[in-house]
């Protein structure tokens, strides 16, 4: 599992549009598909319905979200505490 991936998970959940959720994250759109594929083959589920150009969160979806959005939170505040701390480096 790839923190990229968990990033289009969310998006694609938000906008419930591979191609909006790539506009979004500045990637191409098979590139989001390829996080969301690679997610599922690695979770063993399939995260969301698709069909007809609709997409919609299966229950295992609606599952991870959740879990995706504490990660990503706890990700961006550990980044912003690590650059509150200066950015200095010690000597070699």
């Amino acid at each position: 599992m790839q923190f990229q991936q968990l990033r289009s998970f969310r998006e694609v959940a938000a906008e419930m549009s591979f191609t909006r959720a790539a506009r979004n994250l500045h990637y191409s759109q098979p590139s989001v598909t390829a996080h969301i594929k690679n997610l599922e083959d690695y979770i063993g589920a399939e995260l969301f319905h698709r069909a007809g150009g609709r997409v919609q969160l299966t229950e295992a979806g609606m599952r991870l979200l959740p879990h995706v959005e504490k990660i990503i939170l706890i990700a961006e505040a550990a980044c912003i505490d690590a650059a509150s701390a200066g950015g200095t480096r010690p000597a070699a």
